[in-house]
């Protein structure tokens, strides 16, 4: 399973007109994990004007919810998802705060307003990409380690978990739609003379540019 998501809880203020919008982003797996992060930003900001949300959930984004909280309809919660779907994020949840300045901003504006303020907190918060990797354990003699550091570098990779005995073994893990041609260059690098074992699969965040 992959997919676009926020690189980590938190939360981003700014003020536009007098009025203060604090977006708080949090990632979730269920609508009852969203749920109960609405009805807690809510709890603490009791005072403020208004408590939009939007939130998305599943590989393929098949569920959405906005919430307008009293604002104009059409004016939040629907922007704030828009902001999400066009960064093709999913498995989080924004609650945008307000409190009221005194200086109304028209439909446009709020619109504008509430989308900005969740683009904002993505941006200074950060995005990655949740894939799986396919870990390859790699068995080799001694001599032969000397040049699997030449091998990484060329590769881009890390070695993981390796052990010293008779011989040397190590983890790698690449993309998991590069697992066959990573083996056949590791064949052909160290001439046959290696043992490859599959490791099955993890999770990895990687971070994404804005």
């Amino acid at each position: 399973m992959e997919f676009k998501t926020i690189k980590a809880d938190g939360q981003v203020e700014e003020e536009i007109k007098k009025s203060r919008f604090i977006c708080h982003v949090k990632r979730i797996y269920t609508e009852e994990e969203a749920r109960n992060f609405i009805a807690a930003v809510k709890k603490e900001h009791y005072k403020a004007s208004h408590n939009c949300s939007a939130f998305i959930l599943g590989p393929q984004s098949d569920i959405k919810r906005t919430s307008d909280d009293g604002e104009p309809s059409g004016t939040a919660g629907v922007p704030m998802l828009g902001v999400l779907e066009n960064q093709e994020l999913t498995n989080l949840c924004v609650v945008v705060t307000r409190y009221f300045g005194g200086i109304k901003l028209g439909a446009g504006g709020l619109i504008r307003a509430y989308a900005g303020s969740v683009a904002l907190a993505i941006k200074e918060i950060g995005r990655v990409e949740i894939k799986e990797q396919a870990g390859l354990r790699v068995s080799m003699s001694y001599s032969r380690y000397q040049d699997f550091p030449v091998f990484l570098k060329n590769e881009g990779l890390t070695e993981y978990d390796t052990v010293f005995t008779d011989s040397v073994a190590a983890t790698v893990f690449v993309d998991k739609d590069q697992s066959e041609a990573l083996k056949h260059r590791l064949t052909e690098f160290f001439k046959g003379k290696i043992t490859i074992a599959n490791q099955g699969l993890r999770q990895v965040e990687v971070p994404l540019e804005m």
